[in-house]
């Protein structure tokens, strides 16, 4: 069975930093994509950040220079490293993954950063 699964939200202060995982396992296999996205709360949801298998990466301009994504081939997991966090960074964060014609996406993790 396909699982997705995220980890590593909780409440930060404005400033810190959290690093989220997300691990694909049971019945994924070729990888393309995996990402990131986020939905605050009362908002639609957003991209975030993307990485290709190949390393090629892409932000959302709100992240660019704080957020860093990054992913472990080997164990179907990516990473977003969340630096210098603002209260506006509040939201569910969710993952994506991409394999062939079929994505799966996680429950997500919530990510609260306090004033």
């Amino acid at each position: 069975q396909a699982q997705v699964v995220e980890s590593g939200g909780g409440l930060v202060q404005a400033g810190g930093s959290l690093r989220l995982s997300c691990a694909a396992s049971g019945s994924i296999f070729s990888i393309n994509a995996m990402a990131w996205y986020r939905q605050p709360p009362g908002k639609q949801r957003e991209l975030v950040a993307d990485i290709t298998s190949g390393g090629t990466t892409n932000y959302a301009d709100s992240v660019k220079g704080r957020f860093t994504i990054s992913r472990d081939n080997a164990k179907n997991t990516v990473y977003l490293q969340m630096n210098r966090l603002k209260p506006e960074d509040t939201a569910v964060y969710l993952c994506r993954v991409v394999a062939g014609p079929v994505d799966y996406w996680g429950t997500g993790t919530l990510v609260t950063v306090s004033s």
